[in-house]
């Protein structure tokens, strides 16, 4: 069984933001991410209190953050106040850093700096003592849990994710990468005697419910592109014959990335992503094809399937997912949630 999550890319009024994680968590949806880009949308954090004080059960959090762009104490501060406010609820998504970097002309920081970050921000959120630059510090009032989620690409990130992450964020729904990626996470959990079943697996990317295929793949063609980043980045420090060529091939005609342009459906920046790829990272199709692929993510140990949500006309993404997958997949908790709401025919898209 599948629990859901969506992501926000917060471009959008805070009104909307609140509408929309309401009706999700109306829809059965068991976590709200956000995603943290500073510079080219609103500041994540004010958006999560009121998606906090506007939820009752959904966990929420950042997907994903970095160490560089908030000093670490900040972003502990910032969550462990978010626990007092959601009842404990909050989680923490974080990444070596994309676009919130590169606007500032600044690359991702280095796995040691996401390792410690790590270390520091939980530490300090659940109240413990944490080492600062040779000072003990410690939140007093700071109480709770803070889980962890790591998001990452090559074998080096993906084995440090299985070594201290509670979770790890795959960015797309390729069944073969899933696999291959896991296969390190179990690794890096083997080193650190750790149970690799404990650890939580998200994959996360964008939807479109539609018989009209050739629509749906220009809603979503954008999300490619945005992996592409991540792929450029590993193809520069690791050996081709390291990675899978359904991973980097497709890059091979990329031209650049406008960053101005992240995360847009229809942008210039998707022009070299062909319908293979979309059909591989993204899931589109009639909703029968929707379940399908999502058991299958299941069947390989995904836990968390985590929307996209930003392709256009997201509150019918949560209507049809509420009344046609949700109850299908979804433990029952959440599936007797969606099953309560009103049943009408799925405003399906053609």
């Amino acid at each position: 069984m599948l629990s859901f999550g969506f992501t926000i890319k917060p471009d959008m009024a805070p009104a909307r933001v609140v509408a929309l994680t309401r009706q999700a968590e109306a829809a059965g949806f068991t976590y709200g991410w956000i995603f943290d880009s500073h510079v080219l949308w609103l500041e994540p954090y004010p958006l999560l209190t009121m998606m906090a004080l506007n939820t009752s059960r959904m966990r929420l959090g950042t997907c994903v953050t970095n160490p560089a762009v908030r000093d670490p104490t900040v972003t502990a501060s910032l969550l462990a106040t978010l626990n007092v406010i959601s009842g404990g609820r909050m989680d923490l998504g974080i990444g070596r850093g994309d676009s919130s970097r590169r606007v500032l002309g600044k690359k991702p920081t280095t796995l040691a700096d996401l390792a410690d970050a790590v270390e520091r921000i939980r530490r300090l959120a659940e109240g413990a003592p944490a080492d600062y630059e040779g000072e003990q510090i410690r939140l007093e009032w700071a109480s709770g849990k803070l889980p962890v989620w790591i998001a990452g690409y090559g074998p080096k990130a993906l084995r440090l994710a299985g070594q201290i992450a509670d979770g790890v964020i795959l960015q797309f729904a390729d069944p073969h990468l899933i696999t291959w990626c896991l296969g390190f996470v179990r690794e890096g959990a083997a080193a650190a005697g750790r149970d690799p079943s404990t650890i939580r697996i998200m994959a996360a990317a964008p939807v479109w419910v539609s018989d009209d295929l050739a629509t749906a793949r220009e809603h979503v063609r954008w999300f490619p592109a945005l992996v592409s980043n991540h792929v450029v980045d590993l193809i520069s420090r690791y050996d081709p014959a390291e990675l899978p060529p359904e991973l980097t091939g497709y890059v091979r005609d990329r031209q650049g990335y406008d960053y101005h342009h992240h995360a847009e459906v229809g942008s210039s920046n998707a022009q070299f992503v062909g319908d293979e790829v979309v059909d591989k990272f993204c899931i589109v199709g009639p909703v029968e094809e929707h379940k399908r692929r999502l058991q299958e993510l299941a069947s390989l140990g995904v836990h968390q399937f985590n929307i996209y949500l930003m392709s256009g006309d997201e509150e019918a993404t949560l209507d049809v997912y509420r009344r046609e997958i949700v109850p299908a997949l979804a433990p029952p908790v959440a599936a007797r949630n969606g099953k309560a709401r009103e049943r009408q025919p799925a405003r399906r898209r053609r």
